[in-house]
């Protein structure tokens, strides 16, 4: 790389962000040292355009083809990511293979199997109030040959949220817009994940807000996997139930991406290869062009000059946008994903290929003089490509995470010393489970989790109008566990006992 002094205004954001910091400003002119690596980053976030690539003839500098970015790494150097070193001309990785020994102080103990599974769930165990009193049901038994006891009950949390996790690359709304239900503000889009939009719903200051009653009725219902329809504020129109394809804007979605469009190159360069001398792979969040990718050199692919409109991440990796059209981006018609000077140094009689990730949608393309495009009936090599793209992809549908944090007062319906049960669970002594099904813990204070609610029997949550969602949990430990916390030991009563009580 290379600065451009007469453009560099110092504004030091190239500085910044070298992650080898291999630049300086000297007399208010940005400089690169040897170490540089050419990771480009300079390059991207330059906004003047003071830097250009610039390759030096008789490079000694070994390529990494670990990642996209293709360091350039320096003898005795690393590449950007700091993991692999150039020593005596080879690159190595500069950390050692670790074993699970190594790490498992880190890791930390599994459950112990006597206390993974409670020995009576809370669905319909009822709720002590005020939460001074001991909890509904505590039952004392045996597992696995070790005296365990589960404490239960059924909590109203107003510590609530839902995580609603919907499988498309179609474009739902902005990050930060608004989630309605009945017009109502319950919660709002966070980000994508992998092939995924999330929304966030509910909250203790959205169900103590204006819409709370609305938040805490829609989270129940998607709780006990109801279909519900929300609206994104800007955005589409949402029908969404756990376990089920979700319906954007009236369509139903039948397959997720196989992943963003640098992904799908790399898993079918070889086929793709074979149908086109260039493919595009549209997706709003990587677009890929196959001869400029890691995976078309990888394949020994002749670059096809072929100009995309969007900004490149590193070579063949293309920030895509966001709109409605092919692969969740802006683009209605495959032609417009190219610059519009973009095919003007394509050999005529080239063949391209532009596809979603889902293989959905594509367009066979052979390029004409002065880089027109002339659509094609797709040949054999073409729907064999595709075809492997679509089989590849998974069903759509949504899922929900209820989020909760049990940490409170209802602590003290399991014991007299409330932190003694925070500490348990968070030492794995003290199992949490909700409905039976295990909860992910959040480290850090609290018992705040996480738990999948199509694990949990359907109808289980509830709500009360304080408003709180109500919600059945266990925690499972050794008998002696529970008496050393200070326990409600005189509340337990045996298993059998608690059993031949329930009503049928």
């Amino acid at each position: 790389m290379k600065i451009l002094p007469d453009r560099c205004t110092a504004c030091g954001k190239c500085v910044a962000n070298c992650p080898l910091e291999c630049v300086a400003l000297v007399d208010r002119v940005a400089v690169i040292s040897p170490e540089c690596v050419d990771c480009r980053v300079c390059l991207r976030v330059c906004p003047e355009g003071a830097v250009a690539e610039e390759l030096p003839a008789d490079d000694p500098r070994i390529t990494c083809g670990s990642c996209p970015v293709a360091c350039r790494v320096p003898e005795g150097g690393t590449g950007a990511c700091q993991r692999y070193a150039n020593r005596g001309g080879t690159l190595v990785r500069n950390a050692p293979l670790r074993t699970f020994e190594d790490v498992r102080q880190v890791v930390g103990p599994d459950w112990e199997p006597a206390v993974r599974e409670p020995l009576v769930t809370g669905i319909g165990a009822g709720t002590t109030y005020p939460d001074c009193r001991p909890a509904p049901v505590i039952v004392r038994g045996v597992s696995q040959g070790v005296d365990v006891v589960t404490v239960v009950t059924e909590t109203p949390l107003s510590y609530s949220s839902v995580k609603v996790k919907i499988d498309t690359d179609a474009n739902l709304g902005q990050e930060g817009a608004a989630v309605l239900a009945g017009g109502e503000k319950i919660g709002h889009v966070t980000t994508e994940e992998y092939g995924s939009k999330i929304l966030s719903l509910g909250g203790a200051n959205t169900l103590t807000g204006p819409h709370g009653f609305r938040a805490a009725r829609v989270m129940t219902a998607l709780a006990n996997r109801e279909r519900v329809k929300l609206r994104v504020e800007g955005g589409s129109r949402l029908e969404v139930q756990a376990g089920h394809a979700p319906v954007v804007d009236g369509k139903p979605i039948g397959v997720m991406r196989v992943g963003c469009g640098s992904a799908t190159l790399g898993l079918f360069a070889p086929l793709l290869l074979e149908a086109a001398d260039e493919v595009v792979v549209l997706d709003s969040h990587l677009t890929g062009l196959l001869t400029e990718h890691a995976a078309g050199r990888y394949l020994g692919a002749t670059p096809s000059g072929v100009r995309l409109r969007f900004r490149k991440s590193t070579p063949g990796r293309y920030f895509g946008d966001h709109g409605s059209g092919w692969g969740g981006t802006s683009i209605q018609d495959p032609r417009e994903v190219f610059a519009p000077d973009g095919l003007e140094n394509v050999r005529p009689g080239s063949r391209i290929l532009v596809t979603e990730t889902t293989g959905q949608s594509s367009a066979y393309f052979r390029v004409g003089a002065g880089g027109a495009l002339h659509p094609e009936e797709p040949t054999e090599g073409v729907r064999r490509a595709v075809g492997a793209i679509s089989e590849t992809c998974q069903e759509s549908r949504v899922s929900v995470l209820y989020c909760g944090g049990t940490g409170g007062s209802a602590r003290a319906g399991v014991t007299r010393h409330p932190i003694r049960l925070t500490r348990a669970v968070h030492a794995r002594k003290a199992r949490l489970t909700v409905g039976g099904a295990p909860a992910f813990l959040l480290p850090g204070g609290g018992i705040n989790f996480m738990v999948d609610v199509e694990r949990v029997l359907r109808g289980a949550f509830s709500w009360v109008p304080t408003p709180a969602l109500v919600i059945p949990v266990e925690y499972t430990m050794r008998w002696e566990d529970y008496e050393a916390m200070g326990g409600h030991l005189e509340a337990a009563r045996p298993l059998e006992e608690a059993l031949a009580r329930r009503r049928p």
